[in-house]
């Protein structure tokens, strides 16, 4: 983005994993100066998806400090000292053991905001968990296909970053340091929204109750169709001739070209329909 609303911020992340490298990525993106605080083992990102992580850090200070002893918190301090944002992904307990529980924290940096990203919510932010118990608790998953991506965790994110601006925010017209949670379990529950009220289930308006919001195989791979609105369903009604508008007409034309062809077709008549392809892993060599 060309505008740098977080110029002249510090973000200080002690988050590991996914969600909170993805929030600070983003909050640098915005402008923050990031710095990024590892224990001497490292982030599992690292080593679990290393392009991945090297795309999210890039644009920060890595630092490894141990903060299990007494000189590493210290020296995370002074750190703190000058930041205005810290970021962490830590169980409350863990946060006390610590001393980066928010009592303690904002005793020592009375100016500096706090988001702690935790997965369930109080009562039950001590429960472990991870992206795949989430969804499972939500009945977000078809066994025995295990999610194509890590939705809790990058919806966490996103909260996390609007958090955090909040915050930001709110200590620039105040003067007042605030400390928030981000639940992934909650953001995943409201990711959840369109299952709970119907819409993307079995047979729901878009959990293929309609023939024109669906999936198809051509002559050669799959396209989706996204002709939710009246007006881009007319058009696909007319430029395909359809008589019955049913999912076995529509399967019968979409075999008569392939994916490719069809994405092509529809571009020419500004309607919503894509090829499926395959995802660009970028593998850790």
């Amino acid at each position: 983005m060309t505008q740098q609303p977080l110029n002249g911020t510090t973000l200080v992340t002690l988050a590991l994993n996914v969600p909170g490298p993805a929030a600070a990525a983003r909050l640098v993106d915005f402008g923050a100066k990031g710095i990024k605080i590892e224990p001497p083992f490292g982030d599992p990102l690292k080593s679990a998806a290393r392009p991945w992580y090297d795309s999210l850090t890039r644009k920060q200070t890595v630092i490894t400090l141990d903060l299990k002893n007494e000189r590493g918190r210290s020296q995370l301090d002074e750190v703190l000292a000058d930041a205005d944002l810290l970021l962490t992904s830590f169980r409350p307990s863990a946060l006390q053991r610590l001393h980066l529980d928010w009592k303690s924290l904002h005793q020592r940096h009375p100016r500096l905001c706090a988001v702690n990203i935790i997965g369930f919510p109080p009562p039950d932010e001590e429960i472990p968990g991870h992206d795949l118990t989430y969804q499972a608790r939500l009945g977000l998953l078809r066994p025995p296909q295990l999610p194509i991506t890590l939705y809790a965790d990058l919806a966490g994110a996103e909260r996390a970053v609007n958090i955090s601006l909040a915050l930001l925010m709110n200590f620039a017209r105040t003067g007042q340091a605030e400390f928030a949670y981000v639940s992934l379990y909650e953001a995943m529950r409201d990711v959840a929204g369109p299952l709970i009220a119907g819409l993307t289930i079995p047979g729901g308006p878009v959990g293929g109750g309609s023939p024109f919001y669906a999936l198809y195989p051509t002559r050669g791979g799959w396209i989706a169709v996204a002709a939710l609105e009246p007006a881009f369903e007319a058009r696909l009604k007319s430029e395909l001739n359809l008589k019955a508008g049913t999912h076995v007409e529509l399967e019968g034309i979409f075999r008569g070209r392939s994916a490719a062809e069809w994405e092509e077709w529809a571009k020419e008549r500004d309607l919503p329909l894509a090829a499926l392809v395959e995802p660009e892993i970028r593998r850790h060599p």
